[in-house]
């Protein structure tokens, strides 16, 4: 299928692939959107039902389209998804939905985007937007092959009705874990199986929250290191529930168990205890495979990267990767910053290479 010579492909059509779409757009480039689901809303209709965002809406939009309703207010889960259809459908670029990518070949200077259903695109662009959603890190523990009881990641979790009067293992240390685990207490026996205990950041000082200060002191646009030197490692929000929970026992927590046996687990103490659940909220690798025939990811399915712009092919660009760039960079409000960033680069390459055959 034929093509402008200046289109850029853009491999999925959540948060990040619109931003890379937008700042394609306004660099006067041609971009294409593929997705494979069937709305432009990435991975966020996938999450559970009572996801709520850690931002406000005033700091939840994507630049051009403030969120509609309070300035103050969470959006919740649904809220996104309709957000992003919006902000979709408003771009004026073209957006397939339903179009999964498959593999993506080095052609000449171009490449070569082979889709499910047995297309062929070319482009001399290409940007990587594809999240992680569909990449869930499962860590592997002595018996867990031979566990009998429910074993799962937290993207396969929705509600917490399944597990009424249950004895459930939540395992992770960061925000899902703690709401996931915190909202089975309700109604089941709930523990937080962590390496490490848990470091709660308020949300809310002073009557604002968090992330006023985050944007007026300019935080969210310091590189990760800073993040990782100053912090230490990940922070839970705290809305005023979590800790009083975990003080309470309603909640409990206890260091990572060590192994599975049958139907049971093994805690650190050597204590064997049956559980009914476990569920790993330990976090998304980059959903890159498609990647790999073009040699652009390391042994271990990460990018070659730096700042977003591959280190292996001059014409690959990444949006949306955690710490990216910065705190923010996988996140409503700061993706849009790593888009314009990678732009300028790809659209210079584009513009020099060779037409495709057929253009």
């Amino acid at each position: 299928m034929n093509l402008h010579d200046d289109t850029v492909i853009i491999v999925g059509g959540g948060q990040s692939g619109l931003a890379a779409a937008r700042a394609a757009r306004d660099a006067g480039l041609h971009p294409l959107v593929l997705e494979a689901q069937e709305r432009p809303t990435g991975s966020w209709p996938h999450y559970y039902d009572s996801l709520t965002l850690f931002s406000p809406a005033r700091h939840s939009a994507m630049p051009g389209a403030p969120f509609p309703g309070s300035p103050d207010r969470y959006p919740h889960r649904d809220d996104v998804s309709a957000y992003l259809e919006r902000y979709a459908a408003g771009l004026d670029v073209e957006i397939r939905t339903g179009t999964r990518v498959e593999a993506i070949e080095a052609d000449g200077a171009r490449f070569a985007v082979h889709t499910a259903d047995g297309r062929t695109l070319s482009a001399a662009g290409l940007i990587a937007a594809s999240g992680s959603f569909a990449n869930p890190h499962l860590p592997v523990l002595p018996g867990q092959e031979g566990f009998t009881g429910e074993l799962l990641h937290a993207a396969r979790y929705r509600t917490p009705e399944p597990y009424a009067g249950k004895r459930v293992v939540v395992v992770g240390g960061g925000n899902s874990a703690v709401q996931i685990g915190y909202e089975l207490a309700a109604t089941a026996s709930a523990t937080l199986a962590t390496r490490a205990p848990i470091r709660f950041l308020q949300q809310r000082r002073n009557g604002r929250d968090l992330h006023d200060w985050l944007v007026t002191t300019g935080f969210d646009h310091l590189p990760p290191e800073w993040l990782i030197h100053y912090v230490g490692g990940t922070l839970v929000m705290e809305t005023g529930d979590y800790e009083n929970a975990l003080r309470s026992g309603r909640l409990d927590r206890r260091e990572m168990f060590t192994a599975f046996d049958g139907e049971a687990v093994v805690w650190a103490d050597g204590r064997r205890e049956p559980v009914d659940a476990v569920i790993f909220a330990t976090g998304y690798r980059p959903d890159l495979g498609y990647l790999r025939p073009l040699g652009a990811l390391g042994p271990d399915g990460a990018p070659r990267h730096t700042g977003g712009l591959s280190a292996t092919h001059p014409g690959l660009a990444y949006v949306g990767l955690e710490f990216q760039r910065s705190f923010s960079s996988n996140t409503l409000r700061g993706v849009h910053r790593d888009a314009a960033h990678i732009i300028a680069p790809l659209a210079a390459h584009v513009r020099k290479a060779p037409a495709a055959a057929g253009l």
